[in-house]
This record gives C-alpha cells, structure tokens and sequence, in this order.
C-alpha cells in the first residue's frame, strides 16, 4: 500500500501543476467556459493516470531539469514509443518494486499511506450513502412529463441521477412561465453528463484529500460546469430570449446540492453577467479553440522525454 500512495502523491503532485495551468487561463475572458470545462479533464486525467507519452515540448520536459525524474515503465523495441511516469517526490532508490532510501522513509510512507487509506475509505462511502439516500428520498416524486418531476422535497430545479438522470422540480417552478427555459437548461445537463461528470470529481477529491488545492478545482470546476451550460442554453436561444434567461436565473433560488446540477447552484451574479455579454462563435474561432486545446492537451499530458 505504501508503494501505491508513493505513486499517487505523485500524480497529485502533476495533477496539482496541471490544474494551475487551467486555473490561469480561468482568467482570459476570451475562453468560454465551456472550453475551460474540456480543460479540467486533464488535471483529471493527472490525477488517475501515473503512466503517459514522452514528449518533447511538455510542461514536464521543462520541470525535468529542477525538480522531476523520468521513471521509464516501458519502451517499444525500437525505442519509437517511451512509457513513462515523472517521480517529483524522488524518495525511492528504486521503483519496481519501490524500495526506499531510508528505513525512516519507509516507515513514513507506510504510516501515511495507512492513514490515506482510512479517510479515503470513509469518504467514499459517505459520497456513496448520501448519493443513495437522496435518490431514495425522492422516489416519490410525481412526473409532470417526459424525464420532468416534482417534489416538495427540493428547493430548486436540478437534475438527479446519473443512470437515469431526472429533471426534478419545486412545485412553484413547476407552475412558473420560465419552466421552458428551465427544462430546457436541464436538459442541456442531461445531454452533456454534467452528474457523471460531478460524481468522478467528488471521487476524484475523495481519493486526493490530503491535496488542499483538489478542494480548490473540484469548486471551481462546479462553478464553470454551471457557467458552461447556460452557454450551451444561449447558443440554443435567439438573442432576445438571452434577458429572459437571465431573469429566470435570478428567480430561482439558489440551491447547493453534491450531485445534482441546479439551476440556481453557482454565483448568480457572475452567471448573470456572462449570460447578458454572451455572443455567438463564430466557425473560425471555434476551429482555432480547439486546435488551441488539444495543443494545451499534449503540453500538459505528455510527460519529459526518458
């Protein structure tokens, strides 16, 4: 176990540089959150996957020299394709199977990893009892039409459910005349997986919780969630239905749920705000975002050439 957590504290470690990178583009207005949303897959990808590609021009090719090792896991015979995983903790005097430097660092890695391993464990099955109980409690909820309820259990419109994702609503959004673009904002959750999305974030912060900055992305990403499917809405409505949105956000109330996507769940204002700014992309600025992403990808992904 104690191996296991050496490796994962260093995925936390490269999944932490990575998500630095994506918060600082948070701050260039230009990218919409609906690309920053794609962004925040690859401190994810950080965070689970010890093992990538060599590359060149990669932000682990530029910290290699300072304060990383290349560990080669494996090489293709000609030497053409490189498996690697970055060692920033360098506490191990060799890796397969990890042996220690010190007999002191090995009795703090075993420790450690003992006290991990409990947390993790217990957080986890908090997340799996709370996601459970809810459903549960709102099995009871009457259909209005298709996939859309309602309840008096909840306190704002969200989706619930991951498998069989449910539009869910206060009886007085119910009898609202912004039910459409409710619904319609909902159903943009639904098509996008925006639950699935948020149950592997929760998992993801439960299993790097000693990592203060995971809390950090895991909000952060919630908020741009939200922010990336009012976009998804607009994209959708003409522009002047853009003022009605915004009015029905501000009258819903705000509602904080752990794996339901609400309606009123991130900071109205600034939703507000995006919402009334909002233009159209047009086709060639959506070509060089995504060129402009995947280059982002291979940078941040690709470990230091071996």
């Amino acid at each position: 176990m104690d191996g296991l957590f050496y490796w994962l504290l260093n995925m936390s470690i490269l999944g932490t540089l990575t998500g630095a990178v994506i918060l600082l583009l948070r701050f260039v207005r230009r990218i919409r959150r609906r690309w920053i949303v794609i962004l925040w897959a690859i401190p994810l990808l950080r965070f689970w996957l010890p093992v990538s590609i060599g590359g060149k021009y990669s932000l682990m090719s530029l910290l290699s020299g300072f304060s990383t090792k290349t560990v080669v896991v494996y090489q293709s015979p000609g030497g053409e394709r490189v498996y690697s995983a970055m060692n920033s903790i360098q506490a191990a005097e060799s890796y397969f199977p990890i042996t220690y430097r010190t007999n002191v660092l090995e009795d703090v890695f075993r420790c450690a990893a003992l006290v991990w391993a409990i947390v993790a464990a217990a957080l986890i099955l908090a997340l799996g009892i709370l996601y459970v109980s809810t459903l549960s409690e709102l099995r009871d909820a009457e259909r209005l039409r298709g996939k859309v309820y309602v309840s008096p259990k909840v306190t704002a419109p969200a989706v619930y459910g991951i498998l069989r994702p449910r539009i869910i609503l206060p009886a007085s959004a119910a009898a609202s005349e912004d039910l459409e673009l409710i619904v319609l904002h909902e159903g943009r959750h639904i098509r996008r997986g925006d639950n699935l999305w948020r149950m592997l974030a929760f998992f993801t912060a439960a299993i790097h919780w000693f990592n203060p900055a995971i809390w950090l992305f895991l909000k952060l990403f919630l908020s741009d969630a939200e922010i990336a499917c009012d976009e998804s809405v607009l994209s959708r409505l003409p522009a002047d239905d853009h003022r009605r949105y915004a009015h029905a956000l501000l009258n819903a109330r705000t509602g904080k749920t752990v794996f339901a996507s609400a309606f009123g769940g991130a900071k109205v204002r600034t939703r507000i705000e995006r919402i009334l700014s909002f233009r159209r992309m047009t086709a060639a600025s959506g070509i060089a975002f995504a060129v402009l992403i995947a280059a982002i990808a291979y940078f941040l992904l690709a470990n230091a050439s071996a």
